[in-house]
């Protein structure tokens, strides 16, 4: 439940909320994985990257269903971030899966990870490129593949590299018109200044993760409405922000009450038909 103030009273306003980008992390590796993001990026974390501990803090603000995933750095590791992904899937039906892959893959193991995925209700594909060390308009083998099956997750931009950068996700999405791509953190982390070149492709969606800390309100509200409110996701990134602070976040932009709920949950509830 969260309270608006207005001028003379208090009212109470309850969202459906979909949390469409959390990481999650087996218990016995969660610390070293989550230290290893904030050293990544020079940001103390906020939380331990478990799944009960991502439902606890949903909870405080009503989230109904959570985007999980995590990222496979080599190979090998692909099938067992998948195996536990659906796992948790079975254990929390709230949890909305996004498989893993990596660029390395034969076109093979790729395809058999995607119909495996599929075939088990998950609902999309998470890539890091900076994580992962490819460039995102080198990963052609993996779009061929989930083009028309299931929409990507890209984390996107950084000024200290150019993986990730919204010029590269441009050539695919013009490339790939039927494949569907989310641009993290408001297709630009720290490069937000870059991202006008994805302004007019259909095919590619958003979400507000990592990127409400640092954006001006007022320039966030500017991009949801130059990019258009539909294409936006509510995504705290957890275990780096907490679901609390970062509505807190949303809710401060100058969106209306269509715009809001859209974003919170309608665009991602009918995007991946949840």
């Amino acid at each position: 439940m969260i309270i608006l103030k207005g001028d003379e009273h208090e009212a109470e306003k309850k969202y459906r909320i979909i949390d469409a980008h959390c990481h999650i992390y087996p218990q016995k590796i969660a610390a070293k994985a989550v230290n290893a993001i904030g050293n990544f990026y020079g940001i103390k974390m906020s939380e331990d990257g478990t799944a009960p501990s991502l439902i606890a803090e949903g909870e405080k603000v009503g989230v109904e269903r959570y985007v999980v995933h995590s990222t496979a750095t080599t190979v090998h590791q692909v099938r067992s971030i998948n195996e536990y992904i659906y796992g948790e899937m079975q254990a929390h039906p709230e949890f909305i899966g996004f498989m893993t892959l990596h660029n390395e893959m034969t076109d093979e193991a790729i395809e058999e990870e995607v119909e495996l995925a599929v075939s088990r209700g998950m609902k999309g594909v998470k890539l890091h490129p900076d994580f992962q060390k490819f460039n995102i308009d080198d990963a052609e083998n993996l779009y061929r593949v989930t083009a028309g099956k299931l929409p990507v997750l890209l984390h996107m931009g950084d000024k200290r590299y150019d993986f990730s950068s919204p010029e590269r996700l441009k050539r695919m999405a013009e490339k790939y018109p039927e494949q569907v791509f989310i641009g993290a953190h408001f297709g630009g982390y720290s490069v937000w200044d870059k991202v006008e070149c994805l302004r007019d492709l259909p095919n590619v969606y958003f979400d507000t993760s990592s990127s409400l800390f640092f954006l001006d309100k007022g320039r966030a509200s500017d991009l949801i409405h130059r990019f258009g409110p539909e294409r936006y996701f509510f995504g705290t990134d957890f275990p780096m922000w907490k679901p609390d602070e970062e509505l807190k976040r949303f809710l401060a932009l100058d969106l209306t009450e269509e715009e809001r709920e859209d974003i919170l949950y309608n665009n991602a509830a009918k995007l991946l038909n949840v």
